[in-house]
């Protein structure tokens, strides 16, 4: 068993290749079943939806992901200040969950193939589909003569 405070000082001076993986989401069941991994780290672009707090049920897209805070910005999630001011609320990435992912990225397109053809699965790609399946190995006849 590790101490609260053991793990809250491991997020706090964690390194930023550690932070990026700390701030993930689960993905929305359709993702899910297209893909075949259950979370992945929220990037800018991804639409989310909040799940959890003031503003839970509302649907955007992440404009702002800050590694310093652990936090995301959505689109159109705002709060009042005392003057009359609105600022963006910041979100904790566990509280959201990713319906639409940003797949511009090459090599996140290319993670989530080769998950995909692990559990022989459909990748869609801009529009056309993109078909992994694993190769099955068929076991060679053993031509001895006895």
């Amino acid at each position: 068993m590790v101490k609260p405070t053991k793990i809250r000082k491991y997020v706090y001076n964690a390194p930023k290749h550690v932070r990026r993986r700390i701030i993930s989401s689960h993905l929305s069941n359709d993702l899910y079943s297209k893909y075949g991994i259950r979370s992945i780290y929220v990037r800018k672009g991804d639409t989310v939806r909040i799940m959890r707090g003031l503003f839970r049920g509302f649907e955007g897209k992440v404009s702002n992901v800050d590694l310093k805070k652990m936090k995301i910005n959505v689109e159109g999630v705002l709060i009042n200040k005392a003057d009359k001011k609105q600022v963006s609320r910041w979100v904790d990435a566990s509280n959201v969950l990713i319906t639409k992912l940003d797949l511009s990225d090459k090599e996140r397109l290319e993670k989530l193939k080769k998950v995909a053809q692990m559990k022989n699965k459909v990748v869609e790609e801009e529009g056309e589909k993109v078909e992994q399946t694993s190769e099955e190995v068929k076991p060679e006849q053993n031509n001895t003569v006895a």
